[in-house]
């Protein structure tokens, strides 16, 4: 028996927080186990044929999840058929007689099923014909603007990292393995470690930023970020990432790195020479020693 809560849940913002924190409450009180459902893939993809890049990867999002009481996340691959699928089959076939749902949490806005038909006023009513409990969450507002996906994703783009922290909950995270670079940043006096940045997920804006970074043990480092193509030393045009720990001194290949974007610092920029952006790096981590100091 499950409580299931439904969405996309990317991201994991303060709106699906709401929803979240309501499906492990009812799970308690039924003695279920708080669920939620979530997709391989954004829906846009199929639908609309035009991919929305990610906020967070499938793997983070049960993560983010279990923080908030989730113990089991229910990943759908979505395909043509489930697109098609009737809003009807979907709660009768998927959620009670899979899943075997004992009580439902959505969004006041929640659309689902074939063209969307699906909605929150279609759902009260099967589910009480079903016997199936529902919990219909208002919206979360920030600054009287409702807490979306697609607006943390144009805050992301537009370099204004602070704002969508804020409307996350959490810092914007990425994780990877640490992977061999062109040991550039050592020879200038700043090892850094780099991760490939993942293709599926929706790039800030090009620039420095301030971050937490976090080691395989648990040790935890600020960090100098850089997220874009490296203009300054003429890189390949493809997306990097290279995070310069502040204090951490060892070799990082190879193991895994969790880094927590916090602060947008400065745009990417091209230098005239390496000495200059040598000395722009420099300062760039003494403004990042004092904000975690």
């Amino acid at each position: 028996m499950r409580v299931i809560a439904l969405g996309f849940f990317d991201g994991v913002h303060l709106g699906h927080q709401a929803l979240l924190r309501e499906a492990a409450r009812q799970a308690d009180r039924l003695g279920a186990v708080p669920s939620a459902i979530s997709f391989d893939i954004h829906p846009s993809a199929l639908v609309s044929h035009q991919s929305a890049g990610l906020l967070t990867l499938p793997s983070e999002r049960e993560s983010l999840m279990r923080d908030l009481g989730i113990q089991e996340l229910l990943l759908l691959h979505f395909d043509e058929a489930l697109m098609h699928m009737r809003w009807d089959r979907f709660v009768m076939d998927l959620l009670a007689d899979r899943y075997e749902a004992a009580h439902l949490v959505c969004g006041e806005d929640f659309r689902f099923g074939d063209r969307g038909e699906g909605n929150a006023e279609k759902l009260s009513a099967l589910c009480q014909e079903l016997g199936i409990g529902l919990s219909v969450i208002p919206p979360v507002c920030v600054a009287g603007q409702v807490v979306s996906s697609t607006r943390i994703r144009c805050l992301l783009q537009s370099g204004q990292m602070s704002e969508a922290v804020a409307l996350l909950g959490h810092p914007y995270r990425l994780e990877g393995t640490v992977l061999h670079g062109k040991a550039l940043g050592h020879t200038l006096g700043f090892p850094t470690a780099n991760l490939d940045f993942p293709e599926a997920l929706l790039p800030p804006s090009f620039g420095v930023y301030a971050c937490m970074a976090t080691l395989t043990d648990g040790t935890r480092y600020p960090a100098v970020v850089n997220v874009g193509v490296r203009p300054t030393v003429k890189d390949s045009g493809r997306i990097s990432v290279e995070a310069w720990l502040q204090g951490y001194e060892g070799n990082l290949y190879g193991s895994h790195l969790l880094l927590e974007f916090n602060r947008f610092l400065r745009p990417e920029q091209r230098f005239e020479s390496l000495e200059a952006l040598k000395a722009q790096v420099l300062a760039d981590g003494a403004q990042v020693r004092s904000l975690y100091r």
